[in-house]
C-alpha cells in the first residue's frame, strides 16, 4: 500500500532551527513588544533593499496606510489603483478618507501600466467625487514589477506621489533608467515602497509588514502615527508644563499624543524572526527562481489551453507567486472543478484576485465599471505551488497534475 504523498499548498513559509533560536532568545530577553530587536530589524531591512529608512508594522496593511499618512493623504484627495491587488491597497488609502479610482490592467500580466494610469486619470473627474488625484499606487504582482520607468515619467509630469505597493515583492530588482537597475524598496522612482511579512511570501514575521522611504519627514511621520500618534522625545513635547519639572529636566513619566495614531507596532520576537529570516532571503530567492526556471520549462508545451505570466522587461524579479493562465472554456471545465481536481492530487491553488472594483463596498460606492483587462486576466488566473522547500520532483508534480486535469 502506497503512503499518500505530501501537500503542497501554493505557499508556505521556510522555517528551520535558527528562526526558531532567534525567537526564544527574543521571548527569553527583557522586551517583548516594541523594544531594541525593532530597531535593528528596520536597519537590517532598510540596508537589504538600499532604502535610506524602514518602519516595521505589524501588517503589510499597515505599512500602506502608513505610507498613506506619510504623503499626507486625506479627504479631498483621490489615488489611483489597479484594480488586480489585494483588498488593503485600496483600502489604505480609504482609511486616510480618499477616494479610490480603480485603474485597469493588461490582460496578460495583470499589472498597471503608463497607458492604463493615463486612461484612469483621464476618467478620474467622473470616479473620485470631484477629489484631486494626488497619488498612485502601482502594484508589483505576483512579485514581477510594474514598469515603474513609464510610471515614474508620467507622475513626475503630474506632479503625482508613487507608492509602491511591493508585497509581492521582496528581493527583486526592477529597471530604474540609464540602464540603472535598482532593488524593489530602495525608492529610486517612488517615495516610498511597501512589504507584506506574511507567511506565504519571501521571508516571515509571521505577520508583519514594513515601509521604506528615503525622505526623514516620511520616516518620522510614520513612526510617530505607528503607536497612537505618541511621543516620547522631549525634543517635540508641546505642554512645557505638563512635560518638565522645575529643575527643566523632562518627566519622566511623561508622553503625549499629539496626532490621532494606531496601534502598528510590531513585536520584538516578531523581528527577531524577521532578523533571522532577512539572513536566509538570498537563498530563498536564488531558490525560487530555480523553481520558476523548471515550471518555465515543463510548463512551455501545455500552451496555449495554459499560458505563464510575463515579467516586465529587463527586471530581475523575485517571485512570490508562479501565476498561470488557463483557458477554462477551451478544456471544458470551470476552474473550480480544476482546483478541486488538483486538491484531490494533493496540490494547492489559488486565485490572486477578484478584481477590488467588483468588491460589493466598491462597487456601491462607486458604481459599476468596465475594466476588461483585469477581467480578464482574473478569469485565467490560477496559482499554484512555489515556495523554497519545494523539490523539483514536487514541481514535476504539479505540471503532471495539471496536464492531467487540463487533457
Amino acid at each position: 500500500m502506497t503512503s499518500p504523498q505530501k501537500f503542497l499548498p501554493y505557499g508556505r513559509q521556510s522555517i528551520d532551527a535558527d528562526d526558531v533560536a532567534a525567537v526564544a532568545r527574543a521571548l527569553q530577553s527583557d522586551y517583548l513588544t516594541t523594544g531594541p530587536g525593532v530597531g535593528r530589524f528596520e536597519q537590517a531591512f532598510a540596508e537589504a533593499v538600499g532604502a535610506r529608512y524602514a518602519v516595521a508594522s505589524n501588517s503589510g496593511t499597515a505599512a500602506l496606510h502608513l505610507a498613506c499618512i506619510a504623503i499626507g493623504l486625506a479627504p479631498g484627495d483621490a489615488v489611483i489603483v489597479p484594480t488586480l491587488t489585494f483588498l488593503a491597497t485600496a483600502n489604505a488609502a480609504r482609511f486616510c478618507g480618499a477616494e479610490v479610482i480603480f485603474a485597469d490592467v493588461d490582460p496578460e500580466s495583470g499589472r498597471l501600466t503608463a497607458a492604463h494610469l493615463e486612461a484612469a486619470l483621464a476618467r478620474a473627474g467622473s470616479t473620485a467625487k470631484s477629489a484631486r488625484v494626488k497619488a498612485v499606487l502601482p502594484v508589483h504582482l505576483n512579485g514581477h514589477c510594474a514598469d515603474m520607468v513609464a510610471i515614474r515619467a508620467l507622475t513626475e509630469a503630474r506632479g503625482l506621489r508613487v507608492i509602491e505597493d511591493a508585497c509581492h515583492a521582496l528581493g527583486g530588482r526592477h529597471r530604474a533608467g540609464n540602464d540603472s537597475m535598482a532593488p524593489v524598496g530602495a525608492c529610486a522612482l517612488s517615495d516610498l515602497a511597501c512589504f507584506s511579512l506574511h507567511p506565504v511570501k519571501t521571508m516571515t514575521t509571521g505577520e508583519g509588514g514594513v515601509t521604506t522611504t528615503n525622505d526623514a519627514e516620511q520616516y518620522r511621520l510614520m513612526q510617530l502615527y505607528r503607536s497612537h500618534g505618541m511621543s516620547r522625545d522631549p525634543a517635540t513635547f508641546r505642554h512645557a508644563d505638563l512635560a518638565f519639572g522645575p529643575d527643566g529636566q523632562p518627566n519622566p513619566w511623561y508622553y503625549e499624543m499629539q496626532a490621532l495614531g494606531w496601534n502598528y507596532r510590531i513585536t520584538d520576537f516578531a523581528c527577531a524572526l524577521g532578523e533571522s529570516q532577512l539572513g536566509k532571503l538570498p537563498g530563498f530567492i536564488a531558490r525560487r527562481r530555480e523553481l520558476a526556471a523548471h515550471y518555465d520549462r515543463q510548463l512551455t508545451p501545455l500552451a496555449p489551453v495554459l499560458k505563464t505570466v510575463p515579467g516586465q522587461a529587463g527586471d530581475d524579479p523575485a517571485l512570490h507567486l508562479y501565476a498561470v493562465l488557463i483557458d477554462f472554456a477551451a478544456i471544458g471545465k470551470s476552474r473550480a472543478q480544476v482546483m478541486a481536481e488538483l486538491k484531490a492530487l494533493g496540490i494547492g491553488t489559488m486565485v490572486h484576485y477578484l478584481p477590488v472594483h467588483q468588491q460589493p463596498y466598491y462597487r456601491e460606492r462607486y458604481g459599476r465599471q468596465d475594466l476588461p483587462g483585469a477581467d480578464s486576466y482574473y478569469a485565467r488566473q490560477l496559482s499554484i505551488p512555489l515556495y523554497p522547500d519545494m523539490t523539483e520532483a514536487d514541481v514535476t508534480r504539479v505540471v503532471d497534475g495539471l496536464r492531467r486535469c487540463l487533457g
